[in-house]
């Protein structure tokens, strides 16, 4: 690996204008082909095998008129000062607003609240259902200027109006202040890290080519593959970070190896053959992570998945090909200012060469080399210092509540929420998250009235509605009214007993089929479809990392504590989040109006992101430690060494990354907060406690036995040659020979 590696990277450094135009075409031409390509398709939910998508699937095909797909509002009118909405005049104005969000653009039907019966019992509140012919997504800027227009006319003329429903606009804009600030944050720590600003923009260039491609790619492909425009989000979040790190480990060797007196062709083969290998392995863990979130089943969460791996292959390709060739062009002036001069001008003379090697051997330890050994002096403390803060941070995660972010959660402030308030009320909890029971049988009217006056009598149940046949009359569909909001506890039980009851009342009333749906059924199905995948996620990536990271090291115990170290951060990670955003710690420091439920996909979130990351920084420290151990460092050497070289590179990618998470703190949409906290809360951990003090404090505990492969699997691993030996021995001597004659393996 590491041979051919720096074969690939001396091309490039030797070939630079030519590796530089084939990038650059590769940029023009993703480009053209996004920009030429048909417009990617609407946003798209489905969870194959759940009950919910059984049942949404059977309304579009038995329901066509009614556009089970469509978008829809339901608008809410309250007459003021409790006043009664069948008043003369204010039934006038009511059905004028129905009249107006009639003539809106898109609009199928408006329901007439009277009409309707969907007038509270005091007669203070009403609400109009709208329903559209498009999906929520590919609604146009007219029909929702339609919306909000008949609602502000409505209100000049007194009433209180409020709309909620997929079809009302949600104002998500992000401001953009949290990414600038990052890649603010970026540029200084690079520029600190380097002393140079050529070297701190390599990373920033190499980062935004990758991911330019990347993402012109996903557009490109976009109706071919029925990638939608929301599918590029992680992509762009990962494909910026990965691309920082892995050019920021390959500049940061070829310096080192500069600075060991390299000749520059060889320092940049070098490079890419040692730091190069590292991060082609460090990807492949990022891959992996991501490609495993097929295992959820969940179409959307697939695409993001894979596209985002995809997207992380270009960045690996752009590291090993395309940073060794911005050297070539910059060979020196990558340097820090104050190491420019010995390679600029007239060589230096003998007694110049011996006065500077004397002051680099005065120069005193860096601070990681310092840190290092501190750690070393103090293992035990180190360990249970690292260990026992973040288990006391993991405490809240405990208490984890899940959900899915629906109206009720909104900020007060939002006409979604001020819409749910009024209905809730008016016509009690309840009705904000109706269940939709469809029932087929050949008489379905028949069946559908039975089963509903079976429903009718059951615990948590509020009203039913009559049942509504198809024109075929072998379908029908009840809308049941719980008697506890949608995200109570009460609710989802009252689903799962209704559920359990379908088989009897098949049985008694005729029914072929009876099906439990709506949106709060499908909230439940989706939070329950992403716990039974969890376990497996994990099992997956956590154990093809394992293998993967024991090929690299040729250590059991490595791949080991690495994978217990992410479990660690990652569930600390998750404790601050439910602190904060459920328990709402620091909320209105953070700007977090309603607390509440995290949301369902945040944990394997985190664990896809964080995980490729944590596996990154662990591969850039510890290849450096495995490679000067193999070379015949001593263990606490070995650490040193990986601490003077990595530990600088992996904190300014911690820092880095940390940054760029937690700009989108600063973001107005809780969500958006959510995830940019979690992330940049799992990087600190991970990169700081573990990786930095846990990881070093296990390796002097250890000492040779982190090493330690059993002779019978050290034969049957390939030997990749991640550390380079190859190069450092061209005749072929193997330092792994000697380490495997020692009591290593056994």
């Amino acid at each position: 690996m590491a041979t051919l590696l720096s074969r690939l990277g001396r091309f490039a450094f030797r070939r630079r204008g030519l590796v530089l135009l084939l990038w650059l075409l590769a940029l023009v031409g993703a480009g053209f082909a996004a920009s030429t390509a048909a417009a990617p398709p609407a946003d798209t939910f489905s969870m194959p095998g759940t009950e919910s998508q059984r049942a949404f699937d059977l309304l579009q095909r038995k329901f066509p008129d009614a556009r089970a797909d469509g978008a829809a509002a339901r608008v809410v009118i309250r007459a003021p000062g409790g006043e009664q909405v069948t008043s003369a005049a204010r039934k006038a104005q009511v059905e004028r607003l129905v009249a107006d969000l009639a003539k809106a653009p898109q609009v199928v039907a408006v329901a007439d609240p009277f009409a309707a019966n969907a007038v509270s019992g005091d007669r203070t509140t009403a609400y109009a259902y709208v329903t559209y012919e498009a999906k929520a997504t590919a609604l146009t800027d007219a029909a929702h200027d339609g919306l909000t227009d008949a609602m502000r006319q409505a209100r000049k003329a007194g009433l209180v109006v409020e709309a909620g429903g997929d079809a009302v606009r949600i104002e998500t804009a992000m401001s953009g202040t949290g990414e600038k600030l990052g890649i603010l944050v970026s540029a200084v720590v690079l520029l600190l890290t380097f002393g140079s600003l050529v070297a701190a923009g390599m990373p920033l260039l190499t980062a935004l080519i990758g991911v330019g491609i990347g993402i012109s790619g996903i557009t490109a492909l976009g109706s071919t593959l029925g990638l939608s425009s929301t599918t590029t989000t992680l992509a762009m979040m990962i494909g910026l970070a990965v691309g920082i790190d892995y050019a920021l480990f390959i500049v940061s060797r070829y310096r080192s190896e500069i600075a060991d007196g390299r000749e520059r062709a060889e320092a940049a083969a070098r490079a890419v053959g040692t730091a190069g290998s590292a991060v082609v392995f460090a990807g492949l863990t990022v891959i992996i992570a991501l490609a495993g979130l097929a295992v959820v089943n969940v179409p959307m969460l697939t695409k993001m998945g894979l596209t985002a791996a995809g997207t992380v292959a270009v960045a690996v390709l752009v590291a090993v090909t395309f940073v060794p060739a911005l050297l070539g062009f910059a060979p020196v002036r990558v340097l820090a200012r104050r190491d420019r001069r010995q390679y600029l001008g007239k060589p230096l003379s003998r007694r110049q060469q011996r006065r500077a090697d004397k002051r680099a051997a005065r120069r005193r330890p860096n601070l990681g080399a310092r840190w290092a050994a501190l750690v070393l002096r103090h293992p035990v403390a180190v360990l249970l210092l690292g260990v026992v803060g973040l288990g006391a941070v993991a405490v809240p995660a405990a208490s984890l509540e899940l959900g899915l972010p629906g109206e009720g959660s909104m900020a007060t402030h939002t006409t979604q929420r001020k819409a749910y308030d009024l209905l809730a009320e008016s016509f009690g909890p309840g009705f904000n998250g109706p269940l939709t029971i469809t029932v087929r049988a050949e008489d379905a009217r028949g069946a559908a009235t039975a089963v509903g006056e079976e429903l009718a009598t059951r615990p948590g149940v509020a009203a039913v509605s009559p049942a509504t046949p198809n024109k075929a009359g072998d379908t029908a569909i009840l809308t049941v009214i719980p008697r506890t909001g949608p995200t109570d506890e009460r609710t989802e039980e009252l689903v799962r007993s209704l559920r359990a009851l379908a088989p009897r009342l098949e049985s008694g009333t005729g029914a072929t089929e009876i099906l439990v749906a709506g949106q709060t059924a499908m909230f439940i199905d989706f939070s329950q479809t992403l716990d039974d995948a969890l376990v497996p996620y994990l099992a997956l990536v956590v154990g093809l990392a394992f293998l993967l990271l024991m090929v690299v090291f040729r250590s059991l115990l490595v791949p080991l504590k690495a994978a217990l170290g992410f479990l660690l951060s990652v569930t600390a990670a998750l404790g601050a989040v439910v602190a904060v955003f459920q328990w709402g710690w620091l909320a209105d420091v953070l700007g977090i109006e309603q607390p509440g439920p995290v949301m369902s996909t945040m944990p394997i979130f985190m664990i896809g992101v964080v995980f490729g990351l944590a596996m990154d920084y662990e591969v850039f420290l510890v290849s450096r430690m495995r490679e000067a151990y193999v070379h015949g460092a001593r263990p606490a050497e070995a650490v040193v060494t990986g601490f003077r070289y990595g530990g600088r590179v992996v904190t300014a990618a911690a820092i880095i990354m940390t940054s760029v998470f937690g700009g989108f703190v600063m973001e107005s949409d809780d969500f958006v907060k959510m995830i940019g906290f979690g992330l940049a809360t799992a990087v600190l951990f991970d990169a700081f406690v573990v990786r930095m003090a846990v990881v070093p404090a296990l390796f002097a505990l250890l000492g040779r036995s982190a090493w330690w492969l059993p002779k019978w699997l050290d034969r049957l691993l390939p030997d990749i040659d991640v550390e380079g030996e190859k190069l450092a021995r061209p005749d072929g001597e193997s330092d792994r020979q000697r380490v495997r004659q020692g009591h290593l393996v056994g």
